[in-house]
């Protein structure tokens, strides 16, 4: 064993102390996720993911979700980890009340975090969002020389995310849109809260994907570093989305729970989890230990980020000199600014015995609007003849045009709302989404 793999092994394990080490204090929350996906995670973040920890906005950022958010204490041992603005005593708080560490990620309060995740699969569908939004501002800003909106969204997913059929609709989309940028790692540990995932899960979740045109890849041993590294590098390269399934073992490393539900969403004990330390050689006291050269190990991604969002300045100062109403538009949408009088573009309808239906002004609105604001995009659940959402003289998003502001989100109406969501808080857009007020029930 080189020095590196020692390194690399005392960091992993880092990750899954610090985590398993929250949820016993809290005496709450679930242990199973980050002792069996520690090892996916850190090399996601310390080998593919560009982010700054000093600048969580930082616009051409890689997102990272964790869709799996009951795993949550991993999310957070990563944050603290690599720099974010989460001291060690807000993992501490765990659970508590008025902490930065709350049961489940939830975007706005913990820095880092990119959405909120909880309900199982609206991370997945919020990411294809974040991807659309990403390829829709590639494609009307970027130029020869000057990619600068060109970022990746990663996320772990898990069982519980790929039983729920708003994945289905999401991945089903994800491939016809051939988003390449969409990276997902699963979580395949086969369990669930109610026992062996057998019991209600058994298809080929690889040959699923394959069927919705994803680029399927599997790892043997979600454990292996290297092996989870090659296949993102391999991802990277495929115009379809990716699904990475990683063969994972549940609260790996707890002496009599591993691989069983009762890894899943309890604290594991004092003894258990004493058992697992010495198991892997880890100090049982004190809790929360952070060896100094795995800190200094994850702490290079403070300066990393820094020199990231740098280029990106650069090239955008480049990209400004050749294309200066560009640079500034861009910047308008990323700021969250809406274009000066916009509101003069809302027509005026009046009085009238006979009316209007309300769906026709509406439709009338939205181009009128659309004309004024050029990131409003959006579409419908197969229904823009009826719901008036077309936006006139504009093509539709597909692969061949990226650039297009008008969907066809076909009969996904669940979909359809997380992934509006995940283009909202990509940023740069102002997304919007139609179905009939009647199916709301």
């Amino acid at each position: 064993m080189t020095q590196n793999d020692d390194l690399i092994i005392q960091a992993v394990n880092t990750l899954r102390f610090l985590s398993v080490d929250m949820v016993q204090q809290a005496n709450s929350g679930h242990p199973g996720l980050p002792m069996g996906c520690a090892a996916i995670a850190y090399t996601i973040w310390t080998r593919h993911l560009r982010h700054n920890p000093r600048n969580p906005s930082w616009p051409d950022r890689d997102r990272f979700i964790l869709s799996g958010g009951h795993g949550c204490a991993l999310l957070y041992s990563l944050l603290h980890l690599t720099g974010y603005n989460l001291p060690l005593d807000e993992l501490k708080n765990f659970r508590q009340w008025g902490s930065k560490t709350p049961g489940h990620p939830e975007y706005g309060l913990t820095p880092g975090v990119e959405v909120t995740t909880g309900p199982l699969g609206q991370g997945f569908t919020n990411g294809v969002g974040m991807a659309i939004a990403e390829a829709h501002l590639a494609a009307e800003f970027n130029a020869p020389g000057n990619q600068v909106i060109n970022h990746f969204v990663y996320a772990i997913v898990t069982d519980g995310d790929l039983m729920e059929g708003i994945t289905a609709e999401a991945a089903s989309l994800a491939g016809h849109l051939r988003l390449g940028k969409l990276i997902y790692l699963y979580d395949d540990n086969r369990i669930s809260i109610d026992g062996s995932t057998d019991i209600a899960f058994t298809e080929d979740r690889a040959a699923r994907f394959a069927a919705y045109d994803w680029q399927v890849q599997r790892v043997a041993d979600g454990n292996d570093v290297e092996e989870i590294d090659a296949a993102i590098r391999q991802a990277k390269t495929d115009p379809r989305p990716s699904l990475i399934v990683c063969r994972t073992t549940i609260g790996f490393g707890l002496p009599t729970r591993q691989g069983t539900s009762k890894a899943h969403g309890e604290p594991p004990g004092e003894a258990e989890l004493n058992g697992a330390k010495e198991k892997f050689s880890w100090p049982v006291e004190p809790r929360f230990y952070i060896p100094e050269e795995v800190q200094a190990h994850f702490r290079q991604a403070v300066e990393q980020g820094r020199e990231w969002e740098s280029d990106w300045r650069s090239d955008m100062d480049t990209y400004r000199a050749v294309q200066p109403e560009k640079v500034i538009e861009l910047e308008r949408r990323l700021r969250g600014e809406l274009p000066r009088d916009w509101q003069s573009a809302i027509p005026v309808f009046a009085a009238d015995e006979k009316g209007m239906a309300t769906r026709v002004a509406s439709g009338k609105v939205i181009n009128a609007l659309a004309a004024k604001i050029p990131e409003l995009i959006g579409g419908s659940a197969d229904l823009a003849p009826s719901t008036k959402t077309w936006i006139d003289g504009i093509p539709a998003f597909e692969p061949e045009t990226p650039g297009g502001r008008n969907f066809h989100f076909g009969v996904r109406e669940h979909a359809m709302g997380a992934v509006v969501n995940g283009m909202a808080v990509h940023g740069g857009v102002i997304p919007f989404g139609a179905t009939f007020l009647a199916f709301a029930d």
